[in-house]
């Protein structure tokens, strides 16, 4: 075995390397033991092309340079190049190099388009999914620029697991001015979102179960708190809210409880005044705190937004919120507006250096909350799914004026109240007529003595505009009769 080849990385299996410069692309090829040089190399280029990984027109390295890469001769790679050329694999022309003929090359393999479309429904009414059509883009790529341009060099340091100064400072203003929150910048930690925040909680030891839980919420949000060994202890509902007087007490009971006071999740309805205070007052007897949920806070349509529960007691409630609702959950970014003897808990759970969320997402909102524009894409949203919850409701009042709807004050969906045990029915129905949403029973606490009231749960935000009144109508055509 020649020194060339050792270079190279030849073993009985095989070897690898890597082509690069010279205008080709870099290449990985692998090349069996045994036989010559140049078959090696043919053999190698052959599967590539064949299977697909090098597609039609891609440009390969110069003789020279692949032959360094590899470790042979510079006529070891041009014998091999020929060899293809003369099979109709590749292409050689004065001044375009070789290149992968295009009617030779296999295409990967793909899923058929039929079944990749079944995997889709037709119409998308889920909750808690914004209109993906209106991301802000021309402000979003400006708020880029704008961060990028104007970012101090230790932006681009390891970066600190509170998060950028800059955006803990533009929250703490937004949160105060809009939402209500007492907020300072040092009790802000920045997170990927919400089940992050959870997880920092309760999976890194800062808070520890048993945790009070709204007997109807997010199954997701249960099984990150399962995974941590967090048994959750369900608290009933009324038209009121969570039944705060209702929380544990005693020893061994929760210090801990988790609500969405703005918006309950997902039966609607703020939570009652008086069962603000109540709460809160139950987290200070106890020594405790209440983690609030503000996940569609900004979203109100008939009366001013409802303010956050923690500007009532700051030291006793975990204030948490996120752009999944507001921008899009493909934006992983959220935050923790936390007690100040907190903070250190959560930045130790977290570690040395932030693992979550990106540097220039972090400067970017904060640049879109000061150049007033997460302000003006929040008005432009709030109109448009007022006007989509408008027309679910009146389609609903045209088609199915028995069916109660409710919830609809805010947020990004309502709830359809069905006749007794018609629920599972309905949503086999939607199913096969193409329509995603869920029942209500899919959030219910599965150890929640509340009595089960059958429904759907409606989202109205997801689907594009001009597919949104043919959504109503498949709707509406699988409800179950008066």
């Amino acid at each position: 075995m020649t020194d060339g080849f050792k270079a190279a990385g030849f073993k009985a299996e095989g070897f690898k390397a890597e082509a690069r410069g010279g205008g080709g692309v870099e290449l990985h090829l692998e090349l069996g033991a045994g036989g010559s040089r140049r078959a090696a190399v043919a053999a190698a280029l052959r599967e590539a092309v064949r299977s697909g990984r090098l597609a039609p027109g891609t440009r390969l390295p110069p003789y020279r340079t692949l032959a360094e890469d590899l470790g042979v001769a510079r006529n070891t790679v041009a014998d091999a190049y020929a060899e293809l050329v003369a099979e109709g694999r590749l292409t050689a022309r004065q001044g375009s190099g070789t290149r992968v003929a295009e009617r030779v090359a296999a295409r990967p393999q793909r899923v058929p388009e039929k079944a990749a479309r079944s995997a889709a429904p037709l119409h998308d009414l889920r909750q808690g999914q914004p209109d993906a059509t209106s991301f802000p883009r021309a402000d979003w790529a400006a708020a880029v620029r704008r961060a990028l341009a104007t970012a101090p060099h230790d932006a681009f340091a390891p970066p600190h697991p509170q998060g950028r100064p800059e955006l803990r400072r533009a929250l703490a203003e937004y949160l105060a001015r809009a939402r209500g929150v007492s907020a300072a910048p040092d009790r802000i930690v920045v997170c990927a979102g919400f089940a992050h925040g959870l997880r920092l909680l309760f999976g890194g030891g800062v808070l520890a179960g048993p945790l009070a839980v709204e007997a109807y919420g997010l199954p997701f949000h249960r099984s990150v708190l399962d995974a941590a060994g967090v048994r959750t202890v369900p608290v009933a509902l009324d038209g009121k809210g969570a039944r705060t007087d209702l929380l544990p007490e005693g020893r061994g009971g929760a210090r801990a409880a988790l609500l969405t006071p703005a918006h309950q999740f997902p039966t609607g309805g703020p939570l009652d005044p008086a069962r603000r205070a109540a709460a809160v007052d139950w987290a200070r007897g106890r020594g405790g705190v209440v983690l609030e949920d503000d996940y569609d806070g900004e979203f109100r349509y008939d009366r001013e937004p409802v303010g956050a529960v923690q500007g009532l007691d700051p030291d006793h409630v975990v204030y948490l919120g996120s752009v999944s609702k507001s921008l899009s959950p493909a934006i992983r970014l959220g935050w923790m507006v936390l007690p100040a003897h907190l903070v250190e808990p959560v930045l130790a759970a977290k570690g040395l250096r932030e693992a979550w969320t990106g540097v220039t997402d972090q400067l970017a909102l904060a640049s879109l909350i000061e150049a007033g524009h997460y302000d003006r894409h929040l008005r432009r949203m709030r109109r448009r799914y007022r006007e989509r919850r408008n027309r679910l409701v009146a389609a609903l009042a045209e088609r199915a004026p028995h069916l109660a709807v409710t919830g609809v004050a805010a947020g990004l969906h309502a709830v359809v109240e069905l006749p007794p045990g018609t629920e599972a029915a309905t949503v086999e129905a939607a199913a096969s007529a193409g329509i995603a949403l869920d029942g209500l029973a899919a959030f219910r606490h599965p150890e929640s003595e509340q009595p089960h009231r059958d429904g759907l749960v409606v989202g109205y935000a997801a689907p594009a505009e001009h597919r949104y009144g043919a959504a109503l109508d498949a709707l509406c055509r699988v409800l179950p009769p008066a």
